[in-house]
């Protein structure tokens, strides 16, 4: 377990954060320092989960699960999260299936410019989460517009300011704490092998 602030291990749980790790554990069956990172204040740790759940793996969404996990690395991309970023890249690398697209999106996204890698109606969502993780005060009206002009209905604008939205919550959680993955299985999809460090 890595961060800058107490992590409770399962061995030394009450019940109360016992039954939030339960509640937490990965397919792989362990707890990612993401959500252990909550265990001094479990309710906490409840809450974020149920958000994660909503905002990200909610079968309701509509945008395609792929695209939501490379706006999810965008986010984290952009606000410097290391964390966020090695996992949701690895899912979206997972999902997107095919080496050679995955390769040439993750050089768009390193670089700054989504447009070399996604269809230009993807990119307006690209330019919405950008402007909202950095410059938030400056939305206005014409940011949601631009989405409905590039395909996108009510509903999967809401999805993706979500998605947004938690990631710059997590994103900066992450940091402030100085949570790293090390011992945690990176990617919801990828072989059960902990890695060593962040």
């Amino acid at each position: 377990m890595s961060a800058w602030i107490e992590m409770i291990a399962d061995a030394d749980a009450d019940r109360e954060l016992a039954a939030a790790l339960e509640l937490a554990r990965t397919p792989h069956g362990t707890v990612d320092n993401v959500m252990r990172v909550h265990s001094l204040r479990p309710a906490t740790m409840h809450g974020h989960l149920l958000l994660y759940r909503a905002a990200l793996h909610n079968d309701a969404n509509t945008i395609p699960m792929w695209l939501q996990e490379c706006l999810a690395s965008w986010v984290s991309l952009l606000n410097g999260c290391a964390y966020s970023l090695s996992n949701h890249w690895a899912n979206a690398r997972h999902l997107i299936g095919d080496e050679a697209k995955a390769a040439k999106i993750e050089a768009a996204l390193k670089a700054g410019r989504p447009a070399d890698g996604f269809e230009p109606s993807e990119c307006a969502l690209f330019r919405y989460a950008e402007k909202l993780t950095l410059t938030p005060r400056d939305m206005i009206e014409a940011d949601v517009t631009s989405l409905r002009d590039a395909g996108f209905d009510d509903g999967q604008i809401l999805e993706a300011n979500q998605i947004i939205a938690y990631f710059c919550y997590v994103n900066r959680s992450l940091n402030g704490l100085g949570v790293t993955t090390e011992s945690d299985v990176v990617g919801y999809y990828d072989d059960p092998s902990p890695t060593e460090s962040s």
